[in-house]
């Protein structure tokens, strides 16, 4: 009786066991998560994804597996690998895939990077597009080729450098402490220089100020005095009957005289910046030439006949026959 109890409670402890194994086999391989959505995907490179690899939503929980891989009928270059994920996913049209690993060291397994939210749902079936995986030998590979160029790179850095040291060697040898003390005793010395000076500065511009104003209307009276002595030459050449050859060349070069002093004039401005020392003897010198054009005008205007005449005729007395 206790024997036949005993292999009762056995049975009915292996049909538990056998139960729980059941559901967790089925739980597992989702057969009571509902129905599957199936996807496909094409890859160049499978990073050694077999069948029954995790499919990942967004790097986050287990949303599928990976149902099958074969090489794709129409392009051997490339496997197709078909997967599974859970009902109610938002898998947009837009999402595309790629073969990612948790860690360095952990298994590859299948990544579905979401897409927008106005993107539709894509149907059942559909192949979504694949970012090709670069595994450690392709990584490898490429390293392999930059390696040359970073290695050029290094020597014109290192050369970069060297010229660099150069110029760091000469800009501490310009500003040693003998430079800089020299440049620093020069810096003083001129700020001494101008406090010293700053009042015959103040009085020489002063100077220059009051020789400008005075200056103007000696101007304005020999641009007067030029009019005057051109107008005069106009009517002198009038008066002149006679075609005397000498006496058109001396008209002509008397405008040409009144033509460099006109451009005299135009010029004196400029001129008092260069010639600042010697305005009063400019004044003076002006003042005379000056002077002189007025004399010459009124001899003219008096006694146009001079220039015909050698010598100036001799002066009537009164009642004296001419």
């Amino acid at each position: 009786m206790g024997s036949k109890r005993e292999q009762a409670i056995v049975g009915l402890f292996v049909l538990v066991a056998s139960a729980v194994l059941v559901a967790t086999v089925f739980a597992l391989t989702g057969a009571f998560a509902g129905a599957a959505v199936t996807y496909r995907a094409y890859f160049p490179f499978a990073g050694g994804l077999e069948p029954g690899a995790t499919v990942r939503y967004a790097g986050g929980p287990k949303v599928g597996r990976v149902e099958k891989l074969q090489l794709d009928p129409k392009d051997p270059s490339r496997i197709e690998i078909t997967f599974s994920v859970k009902s109610g996913l938002p898998v947009k049209t837009d999402a595309h895939v790629k073969i990612m690993s948790l860690s360095p060291l952990g298994d590859n397994h299948l990544e579905i990077v979401p897409g927008s939210e106005r993107a539709t749902l894509a149907a059942t079936g559909t192949v979504l597009p694949s970012d090709p995986y670069v595994d450690f030998n392709a990584l490898t590979a490429k390293i392999n080729d930059i390696a040359p160029q970073a290695q050029q790179l290094l020597k014109t850095l290192n050369d970069r450098a060297g010229d660099l040291q150069v110029t760091l060697a000469r800009i501490n040898d310009l500003l040693n402490d003998s430079n800089r003390a020299n440049l620093a005793a020069t810096l003083a010395e001129t700020r001494g220089l101008i406090a010293e000076n700053r009042a015959p500065v103040r009085t020489t511009v002063k100077n220059l100020s009051s020789a400008t104003e005075k200056l103007e209307p000696l101007l304005e009276d020999l641009r007067k005095t030029s009019a005057q002595a051109n107008e005069t030459l106009n009517h002198v050449d009038s008066l002149i009957g006679e075609n005397r050859a000498d006496v058109r060349q001396a008209v002509i070069d008397l405008r040409r005289s009144l033509a460099t002093v006109t451009d005299l004039t135009a010029h004196l401005d400029q001129m008092l910046d260069v010639n600042s020392e010697n305005i009063d003897e400019l004044l003076e010198n002006l003042r005379h030439v000056s002077q002189n054009l007025k004399e010459f005008t009124n001899t003219i205007k008096t006694r146009p006949y001079t220039l015909i005449r050698a010598n100036n005729p001799r002066e009537h007395k009164t009642g004296e026959r001419q």
